[in-house]
């Protein structure tokens, strides 16, 4: 269904929320302003109701979460069933059984079905405290502190993960306390350079030289010196960048990433928390590029909705972890939670039926050409994979334009339309809608999009 929008946006019940909550939270948690944000109140496929009566169309599915969509029947009829027996166990000590029947499911569809054997899985509760797993599990596995992460990605906010994480004002202001056993490298953006070899391209690639090899032989010797300066463990890398703006790297550089691996004895680990379970039109963007880490961290669209996560290894690699003899060196009170392992089990069956990638794949393509096609000045560069799609609004200087993304973003809500901005600078539009979204929903979103862009000034 298509917005309906029935008040002022927001509306009074959702602007009386905002002031009420400004007073007892956290303020640097929820951005309050005159304008922004709506609360929700209830939710189902790719539409989401506010506590005013609204219906909003949901082009993020709620930080590329809602996978299926909101509030899927099936997923909802296995936590409705799994709360009417268990809510709860102790998931380090006496487990449900449905952790055993999801850690084996994660083995099968992911190393088993690369043909490199049996995969371990810790389960954690946020994808943050999965790459923090990924990161303890190399520095068990080999001694070697050192990690390397990449400009741009994004890995969550712990204190693990601020050390790998690419995009700086997250980390700046903690950054006394960090160890800084990390190193960063540039990720490749062909369509702003790290190495300023270029200054973009049209959106019909004429101006896109091919120096994918002299760039990808640049980030190969900045991460061989790194390996020369200080002993690094793995390499923490998103195969496609997702809060740092749906940038698809070039072909080569996950192959480039794996053979430094292999050679140095090191770590590959892919943060799939964004990218995995369909989001890129394949069911890991590994398979994409046919390139199969170490260490895999999965959320996100893993329950379609339910806090869970996950950082499987090859257990030959996972075996660096102690046998536990009654206390686990990683763990939390909720690990295992019976209600989101039946999320995630049954979330995986719907990923697994035949055609979702290629639905992804197709609808995708759709929504890229759509906005390709609107070919206004603003609009730099279309990008992303499957159903993760990045605009990039830049000012007449091919400078980024942050201000214009937040007025379309922001012109979005007032017509019923929930998109993000991203990127390092704040000015890529982000779509990653659920997969249940249809081609009407798609053009009008793309039609609206192209009169924000075109009646909204360019600097």
């Amino acid at each position: 269904m298509l917005p309906e929008i029935v008040t002022a946006i927001p509306g009074p019940r959702s602007r009386d929320l905002s002031l009420a909550l400004s007073k007892y939270e956290n303020r640097n948690i929820t951005y309050l302003a005159s304008h922004f944000p709506v609360f929700w109140e209830k939710a189902s496929g790719v539409n989401v109701w506010d506590v005013d009566g609204n219906r909003f169309l949901d082009l993020s599915a709620g930080f590329a979460v809602a996978a299926h969509g909101h509030t899927h029947p099936s997923i909802r009829a296995a936590m409705i069933d799994q709360s009417a027996k268990l809510i709860h166990a102790m998931g380090d000590v006496h487990p449900a059984e449905n952790k055993l029947l999801l850690c084996r499911k994660l083995s099968q569809i992911t190393f088993e079905r690369w043909g490199l054997g049996t995969g371990k899985t810790t389960l954690c509760n946020s994808g943050f405290e999965a790459v923090e797993v990924a990161i303890k599990t190399s520095m068990l596995h080999s001694g070697k502190p050192g990690a390397i992460g990449f400009t741009g990605g994004y890995h969550g906010s712990g204190y693990g993960a601020l050390e790998v994480i690419g995009i700086r004002w997250f980390r700046e202001p903690f950054q006394q306390q960090l160890r800084d056993f990390a190193t960063l490298i540039p990720y490749p953006n062909c369509y702003r350079c790290p190495f300023g070899r270029l200054e973009g391209y049209r959106l019909d690639g004429s101006r896109f030289p091919n120096c994918a090899s002299s760039c990808l032989t640049a980030i190969e010797d900045q991460i061989s010196q790194a390996i020369r300066q200080r002993p690094i463990g793995c390499i923490v890398v998103e195969p496609c960048l997702g809060r740092g703006g749906e940038v698809v790297p070039p072909l080569d550089f996950l192959r480039m990433l794996r053979q430094l691996c292999d050679t140095y004895k090191i770590l590959l680990v892919f943060d799939e928390i964004y990218t995995g379970f369909n989001r890129t039109g394949a069911l890991f963007a590994s398979d994409q590029f046919g390139v199969y880490p170490d260490l895999l961290c999965l959320g996100k669209g893993l329950t379609t909705g339910f806090p869970l996560a996950a950082c499987i290894g090859r257990a030959e690699i996972m075996d660096a972890w102690p046998r536990s003899t009654g206390e686990a060196l990683h763990t939390t009170t909720f690990l295992g939670n019976p209600v989101g392992c039946a999320a995630a089990l049954a979330s995986i069956e719907l990923h697994l039926e035949s055609g979702v990638g290629k639905r992804v794949q197709i609808l995708g393509r759709r929504l890229r050409d759509r906005i390709k096609e609107m070919a206004l000045p603003a609009i730099g560069h279309v990008r992303g994979l499957g159903l993760m799609i990045g605009a990039e609004l830049v000012k007449k200087d091919g400078l980024p334009d942050p201000d214009l993304a937040l007025r379309t973003v922001l012109a979005g809500l007032q017509d019923g339309l929930l998109f993000l901005g991203g990127g390092q600078d704040g000015n890529v539009l982000s779509f990653t809608p659920p997969f249940c979204i249809e081609v009407d929903e798609i053009d009008y979103t793309c039609a609206k999009i192209y009169e924000y862009l075109r009646f909204g000034s360019v600097s």
